[in-house]
């Protein structure tokens, strides 16, 4: 084949580096848009865990203030919530008490303290929320 008849024949196979090129870059786009649909899943299931975590520790302000109002209690313990959205969801209750005097009237002062945990520290699944309150029994 001589030179001329090199220079005028067709150029083949460009094509498929374009297509090849086409495929690679979508495919990447499709990888990138599923990544991101994962990464919203798990924002909305992690901040879905933690309303609950903070509607467990809730739960505890609740139970400990009405017992330390009504009973009198004052102390610690610990409350395995089972009902269903706070299925699973450890509540660590703390309470100290102090008594203060306002004018001839002495009035009880509670610190509350609730840690309300569900999985294990350090695992993809952890989530906790704390609370402190106080209640007075003084009008």
């Amino acid at each position: 084949m001589s030179r001329d008849a090199m220079i005028l024949a067709p150029q083949r196979g460009f094509s498929l580096v374009a297509a090849m090129f086409l495929l690679v870059v979508l495919a990447a786009l499709g990888a990138f848009a599923a990544r991101i649909g994962t990464m919203q899943h798990q924002t909305v299931a992690t901040a879905l865990r933690a309303e609950q975590a903070l509607e467990a520790a809730r739960t505890g302000v609740e139970w400990a203030g009405r017992r330390a109002i009504d009973d009198g209690w004052c102390g610690t313990s610990t409350l395995n919530l089972t009902e269903s959205g706070a299925a699973g969801f450890s509540v660590n209750v703390q309470c100290t008490q102090s008594t203060q005097t306002v004018g001839a009237k002495s009035i009880n002062v509670y610190v509350i303290d609730v840690l309300a945990e569900a999985g294990a520290y350090g695992g993809p699944d952890y989530v906790s929320r704390r609370l402190q309150v106080k209640l007075t029994d003084g009008a």
